[in-house]
């Protein structure tokens, strides 16, 4: 019972932990993310995706590097362009790229990880939109998307954001903008973010290794050869896939799955898997029907594990492979301590509370009906976030004994 209770303690001060390490770095993506989001034009991007080409591509992607990290909320982002006329690929384009080509996911991958997998997370997010294209070309779904076209013809998104002149970037009526893109921010990530975090620190603090050895063929070796690579990019994204955790939540579990000796690759594949999840599918079922969500889903497994080893096999041959024995587990850093850190927390946490105070005062002249809110399982989502809240909260009483 004592070491149970222990386990317990571990669990929840890492999961703390963890998050105490990513604090700034949320805020500061998520402050660059608002600003971007409110100072560019998205009503012009929607007329440019109109094609197939190159050009629309490329509109897609950056479309999808300013936009929001949040799958949900990507996934209702790229159903509004389809329906008001982008064409499939480019909306793909822009599904990836805004949950993998995003500035904060990249901050909180250096933390967790370290700067090959940014590397991987952002070449590789390119390399994974330029795969799904050329699938989209080598299947032509032309009946798919056209049934997908019928299915949403009649149900509108009238919210075209007409952007800003960076000129008035300092003008107070921006920044109460800002402040209410970056409080929606958060309100579409905290639940995955808590709950991600909570696991990461449970499976830190029970799952042995030998249970990664066992799942993740050739976990724990320098050079585990092309099949053992192969199940683990196979792996990766099935165990993703039962899981309600979208981009932001699982990078500690990918830490978690790294410290364990799974190979670059399958900690890439599991990074990927985000829009491979149960509630997408169910999600994209009803934006475009069950047999384009399961195409979709084919699409993005297929294009996610080609990718995965592609970077793998890749920074192998520049000999960038991260060096395992050089890096430290999240779990074993010290992660209270006062310093750059602490004071890093300290400065954009306060940045945060400014957001919200600006935010609440906007809201307190009018009712606002504009939330965005995380799609799919929200009962299962909140039940999963209260019980990880009486968790920690247990295992915090817990370590103080």
């Amino acid at each position: 019972m004592t070491e149970l209770l222990d386990k317990w303690s571990e669990a929840a001060v890492t999961s703390l932990g963890f998050f105490w390490m990513a604090l700034w770095a949320f805020v500061l993506g998520y402050l660059i993310s608002s600003i971007i989001q409110v100072m560019v034009s998205r009503r012009e991007m929607r007329k440019l995706m109109g094609g197939d080409g190159p050009k629309s591509m490329s509109i897609g992607t950056l479309f999808g590097f300013i936009s929001s990290s949040c799958s949900f909320a990507a996934l209702a982002t790229t159903r509004a362009l389809f329906q008001k006329g982008a064409n499939f690929s480019p909306s793909i384009a822009f599904l990836l790229s805004s949950t993998n080509l995003v500035i904060e996911l990249g901050f909180v991958i250096a933390l967790f990880l370290g700067w090959q997998f940014v590397v991987g997370e952002y070449v590789g997010g390119i390399i994974l939109i330029l795969l799904a294209w050329l699938f989209i070309i080598l299947t032509n779904p032309k009946e798919l998307i056209h049934k997908a076209r019928e299915r949403n013809q009649d149900e509108g998104d009238g919210a075209d954001e007409d952007g800003h002149a960076w000129s008035r970037l300092f003008d107070k009526e921006i920044w109460t903008a800002i402040s209410q893109k970056y409080v929606m921010e958060w309100q579409m990530v905290w639940k995955d973010v808590l709950i991600g975090f909570t696991v990461a620190g449970i499976i830190s603090a029970f799952i042995p290794t030998a249970f990664f050895e066992w799942l993740f063929i050739g976990a724990g070796t320098d050079d585990p050869g092309f099949w053992a690579l192969l199940q683990q990019t196979l792996v990766g994204p099935v165990a993703a896939f039962f899981t309600f955790i979208g981009s932001m939540g699982n990078i500690p579990l990918a830490a978690v799955l790294y410290g364990e000796g799974v190979a670059f690759a399958g900690v890439m594949a599991f990074i990927f898997s985000d829009l491979v999840v149960l509630p997408v599918l169910r999600i994209n079922a009803q934006y475009y029907g069950w047999k384009m969500a399961l195409y979709i889903l084919l699409l993005l497994f297929s294009c996610l594990v080609a990718t995965s080893l592609l970077m793998h096999y890749g920074l192998q041959l520049f000999d960038w492979l991260p060096d395992r024995s050089q890096w430290t587990s999240p779990a074993e850093r010290e992660h209270f301590q006062l310093n750059y850190q602490f004071w890093l927390n300290v400065i954009f946490g306060l940045a945060s509370l400014w957001m919200v105070v600006s935010w609440k005062r906007q809201q307190s002249g009018h009712n606002d009906h504009g939330h965005h809110h995380h799609g799919g399982g929200q009962p299962i989502m909140n039940t999963l976030c209260i019980l990880a809240g009486l968790w920690l909260s247990a295992g915090l009483i817990l370590s103080l004994f």
